[in-house]
């Protein structure tokens, strides 16, 4: 059961990675508008930027990862077929 629950927690393809990374985007963006009342000028505008680049940074690596298990699936089908 327990194993059940947590494949919900699993990405499993690339639709389930854009849409948890849209949902990331949104939150960013949020705060990033947070930080621009907070702090005017130039130091909300950098912080601003700061949480558009994370997204962008942890969207690549979630996408990366997704690469990077297909193929290790794919590897592991080859040595179990021979």
């Amino acid at each position: 059961m327990l194993r059940k629950i947590g494949r919900l927690f699993v990405i499993k393809n690339r639709f389930e990675a854009y849409l948890i990374i849209f949902a990331l985007a949104l939150g960013a963006m949020e705060r990033g508008s947070h930080y621009l009342d907070a702090m005017p000028g130039w130091p909300g505008q950098l912080l601003f930027a700061a949480c558009s680049g994370a997204v962008f940074l942890g969207g690549a690596k979630i996408l990366d990862c997704l690469k990077f298990e297909k193929a290790q699936r794919e590897a592991e089908a080859l040595e179990t077929a021979d």
